[in-house]
This record gives structure tokens, C-alpha cells and sequence, in this order.
């Protein structure tokens, strides 16, 4: 359950009303109004409805430039709801609403110092620990790199057909595996002699269980955060991270090691792939869509050119790993 305050005019209270009641809130109270007119109304609602309410608000004070619509966490309430009629409201978007996930998901997508400084930061922990064939050190850059971000929101822009956000997830997660090459290429170059490593080997190659795997965790990560469990999102980087691999294709690249540095890209095109498509589809399972019909429309228009230009680079990955096993076999 969450807290949805309205802060509008005091003439929309009767309104405000009628929502509270059309969508069985479990409690609503307002304050008195303010010297500017406009007066506070709270709303108690369940993760089931809360969307709907949201969307109702949003239908209603679109128009209005003074309304605000804020959505405050809450951590216990006393009496406890009634578990059945919870049950009854269950959701279809998860608990959590497309404006909160938008408001956590653009966050990953934003190209600024921390998120080049983290890239750089784990990059460098990355190819510590794969020189070293430190298992620990390889899991502690996975978890601390930031490029699983921008692919989420890549697939969740797609699935809003937000043009906007979907610009600004390709710039950051192209600047990310960009400068990942770089510094990997420039460490692989600097030491190529020390490059032997299980953790290093075992990222120059993908099989089709690799596939599976990324296909998984991709929509696990869109699953956690839909619900709200955004600490499961750790559990997924470590299964499936972008890191390593860019990190190896680079540092083979920089030791003129092709054949595994081909591997390598093949592994890191693979993650690539597999999570965007897996959480376009969750996204799309969960009913992340935009609110107005127009919006849908173009929504739809993106979500269909965009799955099947994943899907389409799926099968062509495909066959290059099913060439790949044939020629080195």
C-alpha cells in the first residue's frame, strides 16, 4: 500500500471523491485549503489499484497547472487490510506504477560523471580479476557496474514508445561499453602475456544454455523491479553481466587474440540481446503501457520494430555461435 497525496484546486474535491469511492480506497481524508485555494487530499490505496487511481487523477488534473499528484511510501498500517479483499485487488502491473517505474528506471539511463565513474571503476576491477582469476573481484565489478541500467530503460522507453528516453539509453550504453573497450583494450594491450585465465577463457565462448541464461535473468530484472523487489537486481548482474565480457573482448583485442575476442563479442551480443528482449516482453507481460490511447498507439508501433529487430539479431547470433562450434570443433 502506498499514500497517493493530490494537492489541486478545492473545487475538484467532489471529484477527487467520486474516484476515492469508484475505486474502493480504503481510506481518504483532505486538509483545509491553502491561501492559493488548492487543499491536500490523501488517499490510502492497494498495489492492485493504485495505476488505476493514478490514471483517474491524471484524466481528471491533466489540464491543470497547479495540481500536483505525489505518491509517498508507506511502511506499516494499523489495522492491518484485510488479506482476502488484497488478494481480490490483485495487480497487473506489479506494485509498482508506470510513473514510479519511470521515475527509478531513467535514473540508469542518465550519461553523467557517477555513472562514467563507476564504468571506469568497475572496469578496472573487472580486468583486475579476470587477470588474476579472482572469482570475488569478478562478481564485486558486476555488481557495481552501471551498464545493465541503460538496457532496462532501452526496453522499458520501448515499450512506452518513449522516442525520448529510448536516445538516451542507446547514447549512455553505447558510452559505457565504449569506454569498457577502451581501457580493457589499452590493459590487454599493456599485458597480453597474462591473459591464460579460467575467468578470461570462459567468457570466449556462448553456447545456447548462455542464451537461456541471459533470456532468464533479463526478465527476472524487469520482474524485481515491477514489484518492487529492485534488490533483487543484484542477484541478477552477477548472473548475467555486460562487464566481463566487454572487458575480455577488449583485453583480447589489445593482446591481438582474435579468435577469443570474436567469442568474447559474440558472449557480450548475446547478453546484450537476450536482456532487452526478455524485458521488452516482461514489460509488456506485466501490462507497462502508456495512458492515453493515442500514446498507446505509437507504443504499440514501437514495441513491434524494436522485438523484432531483437529477435531478428537473436537468430543471426544464432547461427554465428552454430558456425563458431563447427569451425573450432
Amino acid at each position: 500500500m502506498k499514500i497517493i497525496e493530490v494537492v489541486a484546486d478545492a473545487g475538484h474535491l467532489d471529484t477527487l471523491q467520486g474516484i476515492a469511492e469508484q475505486h474502493g480506497i480504503d481510506d481518504w481524508w483532505h486538509g483545509a485549503a491553502a491561501e492559493d485555494g488548492r487543499l491536500p487530499v490523501r488517499m490510502l490505496v492497494r498495489d492492485g489499484s493504485r495505476q488505476a487511481v493514478v490514471d483517474a487523477l491524471q484524466n481528471v488534473l491533466g489540464a491543470s497547472e497547479n495540481a500536483r499528484i505525489v505518491i509517498l511510501p508507506v511502511e506499516a498500517v494499523l489495522p492491518r487490510p484485510d488479506r482476502a479483499t488484497e488478494a481480490d485487488a490483485a495487480p497487473d502491473w506489479g506494485s509498482q506504477t508506470r510513473e514510479e517505474l519511470y521515475n527509478g528506471i531513467q535514473r540508469g539511463a542518465q550519461l553523467d560523471t557517477t555513472f562514467l565513474l563507476l564504468t571506469a571503476l568497475s572496469t578496472v576491477v573487472a580486468c583486475i580479476g579476470l587477470i588474476e582469476d579472482n572469482v570475488a573481484v569478478v562478481v564485486g565489478a558486476m555488481v557495481i557496474a552501471p551498464l545493465l541500467g541503460p538496457n532496462i530503460a532501452l526496453a522499458f522507453a520501448a515499450s512506452l514508445g518513449d522516442s525520448q528516453l529510448i536516445r538516451r539509453s542507446l547514447v549512455t550504453s553505447l558510452a559505457g561499453l565504449g569506454l569498457t573497450l577502451v581501457m580493457s583494450v589499452a590493459t590487454g594491450w599493456l599485458w597480453p602475456e597474462h591473459l591464460q585465465s579460467n575467468e578470461i577463457l570462459a567468457r570466449t565462448d556462448v553456447g545456447l544454455a548462455g542464451i537461456a541464461l541471459a533470456l532468464a535473468s533479463g526478465a527476472a530484472a524487469v520482474l524485481s523491479l515491477v514489484t518492487g523487489l529492485s534488490s533483487a537486481l543484484v542477484g541478477v548482474m552477477v548472473a548475467v553481466a555486460l562487464l566481463p565480457p566487454a572487458a575480455t573482448l577488449g583485453m583480447m583485442l589489445g593482446s591481438g587474440q582474435y579468435s577469443h575476442a570474436a567469442g568474447a563479442g559474440l558472449l557480450l551480443a548475446v547478453n546484450v540481446v537476450c536482456i532487452n528482449l526478455a524485458a521488452k516482453l516482461m514489460f509488456r507481460f506485466r501490462g507497462v503501457r502508456p495512458r492515453t490511447w493515442l500514446e498507446q498507439g505509437k507504443a504499440r508501433q514501437s514495441l513491434l520494430i524494436s522485438t523484432l529487430f531483437w529477435l531478428t539479431s537473436l537468430g543471426l547470433l544464432v547461427i554465428a555461435i552454430y558456425l563458431r562450434h563447427r569451425i573450432t570443433d
